[in-house]
């Protein structure tokens, strides 16, 4: 079952830890949208079950530009799943999803979603700067002078040249959190984004969703817990295990 409340639920905020991140990076491409837009997501009666026994829905909900859904629930309630959904790595059993007005297929959730799982996909033999290089290229942006300075932007400056294998768990979080801030979709979905991370990390990814929020971007975040945070525009809702 699925709960949906106002703006009393928000994002983390931990106390200040003495020195803050920067979550501003220089000539950061975000998807403009006009003033009329429809929502970036909808979704309408999504349904999934997996061998034959259900995992979450229906479930109806829309996340306009500007801001944020903060996604409850249990182990078990089907939160990752339902991001595996919304970004087309699963196939719901029913329902549909719309991006920016229009379904959501294959190309078009390319454009408009940045997603950011458990996992922090990166190549383990290529340093930090190669990891965000090869994003570059995917977007057509220019290498090296874009991803060092996502680097600084994530506190990762004198990583470059380190390899993925050889970071922390905090740190190869922080890298995927550089690729987040690069990628020019619109819409982040976000799954547990505050694991491995310390309480400057924590206000670290909480900066970085305002920036992209006051940009016109949009988020769907999944957490464990409620929180009292930064003001910035949030829903909520809350998901149970399916009966």
């Amino acid at each position: 079952m699925l709960t949906e409340r106002g703006d009393s639920h928000k994002l983390p905020d931990p106390r200040p830890t003495g020195r803050r991140a920067s979550a501003s990076a220089p000539n950061r491409p975000v998807t403009a949208l006009p003033s009329a837009a429809p929502p970036l997501l909808q979704a309408r009666g999504l349904r999934f079950a997996r061998n034959d026994e259900p995992v979450f829905g229906p479930l109806a909900f829309a996340v306009e530009a500007g801001e944020a859904l903060l996604v409850q629930g249990d182990n078990g309630a089907g939160k990752t799943t339902l991001l595996r959904v919304l970004a087309g790595l699963l196939r719901a059993d029913h329902g549909e999803v719309e991006l920016q007005g229009q379904p959501a297929d294959p190309a078009r959730r390319a454009r408009a979603i940045a997603y950011l799982g458990h996992l922090p996909g990166l190549k383990a033999d290529l340093s930090a700067l190669e990891n965000l290089d090869f994003l570059c290229g995917l977007h057509g942006r220019r290498p090296s002078q874009d991803a060092a300075g996502a680097l600084a932007t994530v506190g990762l400056a004198g990583y470059e040249d380190a390899l993925a294998r050889q970071l922390s768990a905090g740190q190869k979080k922080r890298l995927s959190l550089a690729r987040l801030w690069m990628s020019p979709a619109p819409l982040w979905l976000l799954d547990e984004p505050y694991a491995n991370l310390d309480l400057e990390g924590i206000e670290l990814v909480n900066r970085m969703v305002q920036a992209h929020l006051r940009e016109g971007g949009a988020a769907l975040v999944t957490t464990h817990g409620a929180y009292a945070a930064p003001p910035v525009r949030t829903r909520l809702l809350v998901m149970e295990k399916a009966a």
